[in-house]
């Protein structure tokens, strides 16, 4: 028997509800990162200093308003709360610092790595290039050989006119 899927059978329990609270880990990160930053600056500390200066100063000269006495407990407790809250924020940043150098640390090792690679691939390029151009007759090759030529042309071009002297002498029809 089918049911429409608006209305629940009342023969069985209703699911169990739950209050969940969602939020995003990654901006929770960043404003405990932000507190993180803040704690550790000379303005907070300088504020810090000024209402500590000012909580003592209030409840030892304002006899009235005396609701911290000389002990000042509920400075203490307000000091114990700080640290308890500023203890784990400071080591959730520098966990994240953590991830993030480590992330850092794994691109530079893969930068140098193919940066490796492609000296190591420009290097055989280049040794085959040079090797190349070993086999190539090079412009100081060529101008060698050719002032070597210029010195023996002449001496050749006397050798070619006594050759044709011999044979327009011996055949002078050739001549």
């Amino acid at each position: 028997m089918p049911e429409l899927l608006t209305h629940r059978r009342l023969d069985q329990p209703r699911p169990p509800q739950r209050f969940t609270v969602s939020f995003d880990p990654e901006v929770f990160g960043q404003v405990s990162e932000r507190i993180a930053r803040f704690l550790g600056t000379g303005k907070f500390l300088f504020w810090m200093t000024v209402f500590v200066i000012a909580w003592i100063a209030a409840n030892l000269t304002a006899v009235g308003l005396q609701w911290d006495p000389y002990p000042f407990i509920l400075l203490n407790l307000a000091f114990s709360t700080q640290a308890s809250y500023a203890a784990p924020l400071i080591l959730l940043a520098q966990n994240r610092q953590d991830d993030r150098d480590r992330v850092s640390l794994e691109e530079d090792r893969s930068r140098a790595a193919q940066t490796k690679a492609d000296t190591d691939y420009l290097a055989r390029e280049l040794a085959a290039l040079r090797l190349a151009i070993g086999e190539v007759a090079t412009r100081d090759y060529l101008r060698s050989e050719l002032d070597r030529l210029r010195e023996e042309l002449p001496g050749m071009q006397s050798e070619a006119e006594k050759r044709r002297a011999r044979t327009a002498a011996e055949d002078p029809k050739d001549a």
